[in-house]
């Protein structure tokens, strides 16, 4: 769907959104190359105001993608070719440069792995910060340095005054972590999306930034979309989970019933490589990115592959409320 004008449309947080639904994602393809091949096939989801979701798979299953998809910013020889994804009513698909300019940061925000990366290496970190503000909240130059401070003490860090002066390379990983997610959090975004963020982070340094999500959650009815390989953490932290393999969303539910109950093959896999102690791997690989098969993607690394399986397209069923999986077995066992 074409985009308005920046010219005609300048207000990008409309007063009046749909009840509870923060985010939608629908029918969501993400190409690669010519366009011919899709990493990302027809997935579709929403997240709720103060909603933490989970989106969890192997490495390439399309969970960045999906992710990146949704703040605009694909690899080079990515693309979305179908879909729409709606945030607080604005239709983000073909935004213009100017347009995004009035969402990252404010409605919008992310913090990724390998927090380093994103942070120029030649100015304080406090600079960075005051200066995202100026342009995420259009504070100006005085009241972004006070507010910077102010942010970098809500993010847990001790003596902000002295952490605003410091270099990237004076702090470390957790800290430079937080710094990040102050950043993310300056425009006071509806939506924040952590990718991998707590990857790189030793066990206690990533208990203090999962705790500081959920308390950003509380005082802020902040909505957080978290892509993470570790179960562990999306039982901690999400209220819902979507398991992604081969770039299709092959299961959906409360994260309780999900990791107790699984109704895809692939989550329950995935649940027995996770158990503690467990030496398990699973047996073969994923197909290659943008491969056409005929049936169920999983099929030839499932121990209950049947020839219906790869006779045809598997939708994604629904037959139980808040539950649904791509698997012909699952209105089966519901």
């Amino acid at each position: 769907m074409p985009s308005p004008s920046a010219e005609t449309r300048t207000d990008l947080r409309p007063a009046a959104v749909p009840a509870g639904t923060l985010l939608r994602v629908d029918g969501l393809h993400v190409t690669v190359g010519d366009g011919t091949a899709e990493a990302v096939r027809d997935v579709s989801f929403t997240v709720r105001r103060g909603e933490a979701v989970g989106l969890v798979g192997e490495s390439g299953s399309g969970k960045t993608l999906t992710c990146r998809s949704i703040l605009g910013v694909l690899p080079k020889g990515c693309a979305v070719g179908a879909g729409t994804i709606d945030l607080a009513g604005v239709e983000l698909t073909g935004l213009t440069r100017r347009e995004w300019d009035g969402v990252r940061g404010r409605t919008l925000g992310a913090v990724f792995q390998d927090p380093a990366s994103y942070l120029n290496p030649s100015i304080t970190v406090g600079r960075q910060l005051a200066e995202s503000l100026q342009v995420a909240a259009g504070l100006p130059r005085e009241r972004a340095r006070t507010r910077a401070v102010e942010l970098l003490d809500a993010v847990g860090l001790r003596d902000p005054g002295t952490v605003y002066h410091r270099y990237p390379d004076e702090l470390s990983g957790g800290m430079l972590q937080r710094v990040l997610i102050a950043i993310a959090i300056g425009g006071e975004p509806d939506l924040l999306i952590a990718d991998e963020a707590t990857t790189a982070l030793d066990v206690v340094i990533q208990a203090e930034v999962l705790e500081l999500l959920a308390q950003l959650r509380a005082e802020r009815g902040l909505s957080l979309l978290l892509v993470t390989h570790d179960l562990a953490v999306v039982a901690e932290t999400c209220d819902r989970v979507l398991v992604f393999y081969a770039g299709e969303l092959v299961e959906s539910g409360p994260t309780e019933q999900v990791l107790r109950s699984p109704a895809h093959p692939y989550t329950e896999a995935l649940l027995r490589i996770a158990e503690p102690g467990s030496v398990e791997v699973l047996p073969g690989q994923p197909p290659p990115t943008g491969a056409a098969l005929p049936g169920c993607r999983f099929a030839d690394r499932c121990p209950y592959a049947e020839d219906r399986c790869t006779a045809g397209p598997v939708t994604l069923r629904s037959p139980a409320e808040n539950r649904a999986a791509r698997c012909v077995r699952f209105e089966e066992a519901s």
